[in-house]
Formats: structure tokens, sequence, C-alpha cells
């Protein structure tokens, strides 16, 4: 979330970046909201003056033993004008805040122009992708031909866009996570954490998921509780430490965890619905790193090399772009994304998003530090995946197929998993 006082001061300059992510500032609202806000404030405090001045006026009186009739009604009339701009008071701050709830990060000026995956801009590729010497099958007829995916068993349980893995493939799912999980917390330097999969709304808003984003979100209730399953473990995460001030030693702060994320993909279906490339529940291993705004940028990139050693961990072939402002996520300045090359689809796809929210997270949340001289300031959030799951294992099984309908795996996964290769009739095979 923005600081009001911020937009309205860069003026037409906030509504340029805001414009080029495809968002229109109603500048002249803002103002209007913002001095409203601010003369209630005033009119309060000049109110309560005022009070203080009567309540003295009164005791002076009853001492010089005149009558306090007139001052104590202008006392009561005081008091019924402080509750009435009170209420006027929270009314427009609670305009101002929707209003502010619902406009999007700045786009950093960096980011290329565009509103599309189209715009974005390829940084570099690593891996060349396999020339076959036949037609390579996409992940859902490997993984059924072999059987350790089984779509069908899961729309009886559950309906369409959910899948069930079994066997060998759930092994892999299951290596894949222990296999990040260890690189994150033994090599990058993260902890580790098990948290919450239902968040409350406050938390929901904290990272940006809300109130823009409900459709999108599975909820429950329990009486008058209610509770959203969290669409990524980025949310609890960055949460962890709403309304607190993390003191300035203690940063950066490198968080990780392995949670199941649930998503209605409202408006996209038709759009990689075939498989596990975009399911209402998979798995994914999350990275949060929570700085000091200054570092944000230096912090971001070691995010990406992070996500990347994953990749290059499993030796898939992939490639970094960077995304143009108009399709930044709601809460990014900036985002890189890695796209892993799917043999099938000859062409890469995203596996992994690492996004630099600088400080708009913190500020909708509350997370703040103390600068130099001892002052609060809001902290710096970042994201990124590292790595889904699903797709994790999609490209595995398209980047390692063979031709007798064999998959390999590679060689990092064998101690976790003691297999190397799947045969065309699902057995293992060292």
């Amino acid at each position: 979330m923005h600081d009001p006082r911020a937009l309205i001061e860069m003026g037409p300059e906030a509504v340029r970046r805001l414009a080029r992510r495809g968002y229109t500032l109603d500048l002249s609202a803002l103002e209007s909201l913002q001095s409203r806000r601010s003369q209630l404030i005033l009119r309060v405090d000049e109110l309560r003056a005022e009070t203080k001045r009567v309540a003295q006026d009164v005791q002076h009186a009853a001492r010089q033993g005149e009558d306090t009739g007139a001052l104590k009604e202008r006392a009561r009339e005081i008091k019924e004008l402080i509750r009435s701009a009170e209420v006027e008071q929270e009314q427009a701050q609670t305009e101002l805040r929707n209003l502010l709830l619902t406009v999007p990060n700045l786009p950093l000026d960096s980011t290329p122009e565009g509103d599309s995956d189209e715009h974005a801009v390829e940084l570099r590729r690593v891996g060349a992708p396999q020339s076959f010497s036949f037609e390579p099958k996409d992940h859902v007829d490997l993984g059924e031909a072999l059987g350790i995916l089984d779509f069908g068993r899961a729309s009886k349980l559950s309906g369409s866009r959910f899948s069930v893995v079994r066997g060998a493939g759930a092994a892999i799912e299951r290596a894949l996570a222990a296999l990040f999980l260890d690189l994150h917390t033994k090599r990058h330097g993260y902890t580790e954490h098990s948290v919450p999969y239902l968040v409350t709304r406050q938390t929901m808003t904290g990272t940006g998921q809300l109130p823009k984003f409900e459709e999108d979100l599975f909820a429950t209730s329990m009486g008058d509780r209610e509770l959203f399953l969290i669409p990524t473990a980025e949310v609890p995460l960055t949460n962890l430490y709403a309304d607190e001030i993390i003191p300035p030693a203690d940063l950066p702060l490198a968080l990780t965890a392995y949670t199941p994320c649930f998503r209605s993909e409202a408006g996209s279906y038709g759009r990689d619905t075939r498989g596990i490339l975009r399911q209402h529940q998979f798995s994914k291993v999350e990275m949060v790193r929570i700085c000091d705004p200054k570092d944000s940028q230096a912090e971001l990139e070691k995010m990406l090399g992070h996500a990347e050693a994953c990749l290059k961990e499993l030796g898939l072939a992939y490639r970094v772009v960077q995304l143009a402002a108009g399709d930044l996520g709601f809460s990014a300045q900036i985002t890189y994304d890695i796209e892993v090359w799917l043999p099938s689809q000859q062409t890469y796809r995203e596996i992994s998003s690492c996004s630099d929210t600088g400080v708009f997270q913190a500020r909708r949340a509350g997370i703040r530090t103390r600068d130099e001289h001892g002052k609060t300031k809001p902290v710096a959030t970042l994201n990124g995946s590292g790595l889904p799951i699903g797709r994790t294992l999609a490209a595995l099984l398209e980047q390692g197929q063979q031709h007798d309908g064999s998959v390999v795996l590679p060689e990092a996964l064998v101690p976790y998993l003691g297999f190397r290769r799947i045969a065309a009739d699902g057995t293992t095979e060292a």
C-alpha cells in the first residue's frame, strides 16, 4: 500500500508510472480524500484543545463562585462535536484506505514496456534444449503411460483441475521438496518454516491478495470465523512479522516453506488446463526475504540465483526473463520469471517468479525496522518460487524421456529416491 502523501507529491509522475501497468490513478479523488482526512484530524485536535480550555474555565469560574452553567453546556456541545467529527474522520480514513488498497505497486522505470508475456525481455538461457530422434510426448501422456499420473480418479474425487500422483511419481514429488529445502536451508541460508494453510482476511490483505483478487481464492468459514486457503506460502511467511519492528541487526531475513497452494484460477479456463501446469491445488517450495529497502535489488538478484540453482542441480534447460510493467503482479515493482523448456510444446514455460515488492507489502502489513536515528520505517519484502513441485515434475518427465518410453532422472535426485530410471512399464531401476 502506498503512502498517499508520496503519491500526491509525485503527482503526474505517479500517474505515468501506474499507467505503464494499465492502472489509471484518480489523483484528484486521492487528493480530495487525503485533504478531507487531514482537515478532520485538525478539526478533532482543535475541538479537544477547546475542551481543555473550557474545562480550565469551569474550574476557574467555580473557584470564583461564578455561574458555570454556560461553560458546562459548551463542554457538552464540544463533546458531541468531537464524537461527530471522529465518525467523519473514521469514514474518511476508511474511504482513503479502501482506495489505496486497490492501487498496485509502482513499477520501476527499468521494467520493459508492454502488458503481456510477449513483451518480457530475455536475459539469458541456461542449458541447451534436447534434440530427440522421436516425437516427444507431453507429461500427461508420459505420466499416464508410466502409471504415475491419474487424472481420471482425481476428477472422480474433486472434479477438474486436480491430479493424483502415485508410485514413483509421488516419490519424485517428495524428493523434489526435500532437495529444494536442503538447497535453500543448507546452501542458501534460509530458515525452514511449517506454517498454517488457512489464514485470515487481514493476512491476505497484508500481502496484496485482498481485496482485489478475492475471486482467485478459496475461502471457508466456521460460524462467524472466516479463513482463506493460501495461494502461496508467501502469504503466511511474509505476515509472520506483521505489525512488528524487526531490529536492523536481524536483517536480512531469509524464510522458506514447503506447502500446498490453492488457487481458483478464475478467468484462466482453457489455458493450460491439460495436465499439471495449472491446477486448483499444487505444492511449492517458497522463498521470502525481508531486508532494508536500500538492499532490495541486491536481495532480488540473490533470490533469483537461488531459484536458478534448483534447476541447475536438476540439469533442466531454462531461460530467465524480466517481465514488462503491464504484466507485473499487483504487489511487485520488478519481477524476473524463470521459464523451463517443455519439449512437447517446443517452448519455455514459467516455473518460477522472483519479485521485489519494495515497501508495498510492508506498509500494508505494518512490518517495520529502524533507521540509523532509531526512527521506524517499512522494510522491503521479496518472494520467489523455489520451486513448484508439479511443474518441475512435468519438466523432468518431458526433458528426461527416452525413445523406449522410459524416463531418466537427474543424478541429484538419486540420494532421495534410490532409483534413477522409470521403465516404460512403471518399474524403477537404479
